[in-house]
C-alpha cells in the first residue's frame, strides 16, 4: 500500500512560482515511477509530468516544457514539482501518483498507469 500527500499549492500571480511536493509512504518508493496530474474546474484531468526511479528520466507535457521541473529525493520519499512562470490557465488542483512499474516512456502520461493518488493539492493563479 502506498500512501501519497501533496502539499505547497497556494495563490499566486501569473508569472510567479510554487514548488509542490508529493510525500509518499511504501518500502519500494525509490523504485516507482511518479507522476503529476492537474484537474482544472469543468476539465478532465491531464498529464503534466513524471519521472523514473532514479530521477534521470522525465516526461512533461507540452504546456508546462520549458517552466515546470520535476524533480525527486528518494532519501526523503518525496518528489517535487517547480513551476515557474505560471499562467492562469495553469489553475487546477495538482494530484501526484505512483506507478509502481519500472519506467516507460511509452504510455507515461496516461492514468491507467498509475494505481496510487493523493488526494490533491489546489493551485490557484491570478491573471
Amino acid at each position: 500500500q502506498v500512501q501519497l500527500v501533496e502539499s505547497g499549492g497556494g495563490s499566486v500571480q501569473a508569472g510567479g512560482s510554487l514548488r509542490l511536493s508529493c510525500a509518499a509512504s511504501g518500502r519500494a518508493f525509490s523504485t516507482y515511477t511518479i507522476g503529476w496530474f492537474r484537474q482544472a474546474p469543468g476539465k478532465e484531468r491531464e498529464f503534466v509530468a513524471a519521472i523514473s526511479w532514479s530521477g534521470a528520466s522525465t516526461s512533461y507535457a507540452d504546456s508546462v516544457k520549458g517552466r515546470f521541473t520535476m524533480s525527486r529525493d528518494n532519501a526523503k520519499r518525496t518528489v517535487y514539482l517547480q513551476m515557474n512562470s505560471l499562467k492562469p490557465e495553469d489553475t487546477a488542483v495538482y494530484y501526484c501518483a505512483v506507478d509502481p512499474s519500472p519506467w516507460r516512456s511509452t504510455g507515461v502520461a496516461g492514468e491507467y498507469r498509475y494505481d496510487y493518488w493523493g488526494q490533491g493539492t489546489q493551485v490557484t493563479v491570478s491573471s
